[in-house]
């Protein structure tokens, strides 16, 4: 106790060196605070956009995926994705359910009321595949994927836009120029990297592909029945799909989990980057601490040497300025820990969409990394206090 009273009272004595020498400890602290949070909060932030369709889907894209290239562009596409391919899909043992995807951008319109969004030709499975839930009405029916049937189910807020006081159910509207009869609302799903899922239409396939003028799918997506199903099911799309292009691997398969798996290294390395700054303040704060202490052996030689003269060892004597090291940078983490959950607290006020999550190992974490640093950068002057000779040090003037 008496130890710890000794080297409070010996950082009171230079308040104002000792604050600015805690200061690049804090400014470290808070920086890593803040990155932490923010890549954490981004990481949970993107998980939960690609889970909330499901952790069990695989997605089939025309074209192969090469060093610099792009499904269906560059990848060297030979045969396309049709509708027959996603009816052969749907036949595998391990398939749970399916949609063959078509995405175009109209104006969807009722009586010169409308608004540009993009249009989703989907297939009746949808909803299961992608977690969607009907909030009114229902989905399409079970019924051929090849023949167009002009239908249409709303998102949330395209409903609320073109029919602001009437049920849509039942209603007419037009899509590229085509008539549909709207038959449900979805419930709302809110945003997925961007795009907001509840200012949308969905159509039928077939509907879509005459509408937009194709004669392929942009997208295959396939919900296996669970997770461990997956590795069979991908083998199982390969073998059937290069069977039907005449032997040629000419698509791309991606699993949630590489997708995920993606982001994560991509985030890794934009944390392991970013943290630099936070390592080069808390260098900043070592060299500090390194200074104020060896400056303070330098004025306190003749304290030494009588605290030699009274019995205390070479050990004890290191201790002291081992514990006052440790004190400087234990304050300046404590600061910079309450200056930077503060300040995350404030972000998430005032800027409510940006991710930010504080994991609780990033604070225990802070701590002993401030710790570190000032028993680190107080070993070499503590270790030059407990080597001076008392008598020496009692001579110094």
């Amino acid at each position: 106790m008496e130890h710890l009273f000794f080297a409070l009272q010996a950082i009171r004595g230079h308040l104002l060196r000792s604050f600015l020498t805690a200061l690049g400890i804090a400014i470290g602290v808070a920086a890593v605070i803040l990155l932490t949070s923010l890549g954490e909060g981004t990481r949970a932030y993107v998980l939960g956009q690609f889970t909330q369709f499901g952790t069990n889907l695989v997605a089939v894209n025309p074209g192969k995926v090469k060093t610099l290239g792009i499904p269906g562009v560059l990848g060297g596409t030979t045969h396309k994705l049709t509708i027959s391919d996603a009816e052969a899909l749907r036949r595998l043992p391990e398939v749970q359910s399916l949609v063959p995807l078509v995405v175009g951008q109209a104006r969807v319109s009722h009586r010169g009321v409308g608004r540009s969004v993009f249009v989703y030709g989907v297939g009746h499975e949808a909803p299961q595949t992608w977690q969607l839930r009907v909030a009114q009405g229902s989905f399409f029916r079970t019924t051929d994927p090849r023949r167009a049937s002009y239908v249409a189910v709303l998102g949330s807020k395209l409903s609320r836009e073109i029919f602001p006081k009437d049920s849509p159910l039942g209603k007419k509207i037009r899509i590229g120029g085509r008539s549909l009869t709207v038959i449900g609302i979805m419930e709302s799903k809110g945003q997925f990297l961007g795009f907001d899922l509840d200012d949308t239409a969905y159509i039928p396939v077939a509907t879509a592909m005459s509408i937009f003028k194709l004669d392929e799918l942009n997208e295959i997506d396939i919900q296996a029945a669970d997770a461990g199903s997956i590795p069979p099911m991908v083998g199982g799309i390969r073998n059937l799909l290069s069977k039907r292009h005449r032997g040629q691997d000419d698509f791309t398969l991606t699993t949630q989990g590489e997708m995920l798996d993606t982001f994560g290294r991509v985030l890794d390395i934009i944390t392991v980057s970013v943290s630099g700054i936070a390592a080069v303040s808390l260098l900043v704060g070592a060299m500090g601490i390194l200074t104020m202490m060896w400056i303070s052996v330098n004025e306190r030689i003749r304290e030494i040497g009588l605290l030699r003269a009274l019995g205390l060892t070479p050990g004890r004597i290191a201790g002291l300025f081992l514990l006052e090291s440790a004190l400087l940078s234990l304050f300046g983490g404590c600061s910079g820990l309450v200056f930077g959950l503060g300040i995350a607290s404030l972000i998430r006020v005032l800027a409510p969409g940006l991710p930010l999550q504080t994991p609780p190992e990033a604070i225990v974490a802070a701590i002993l990394m401030s710790i570190t640093v000032g028993l680190l950068s107080g070993w070499a002057p503590a270790r030059r206090a407990s080597r001076l000779d008392p008598v020496e040090a009692l001579r110094e003037e």
